[in-house]
């Protein structure tokens, strides 16, 4: 079975992932890649809130 996100260790500060996302926000109308990236990297920056929550919660 292939890993889910939550198996693949601690994820990445959720300010690195933003970072990221307004770069490419930043360089205006997106190709069809670059859509697809700005929605993997939404969904890395969520994983990222919630693991920060919950080590909080902890």
């Amino acid at each position: 079975m292939p890993p889910t996100p939550a198996d693949r260790g601690p994820a990445r500060p959720a300010s690195v992932i933003n970072d990221e996302m307004r770069e490419l926000a930043a360089r205006g109308p997106w190709t069809d890649a670059e859509r697809a990236e700005y929605e993997r990297l939404l969904v890395e920056w969520a994983a990222a809130v919630r693991a920060r929550g919950a080590a909080g919660a902890a």
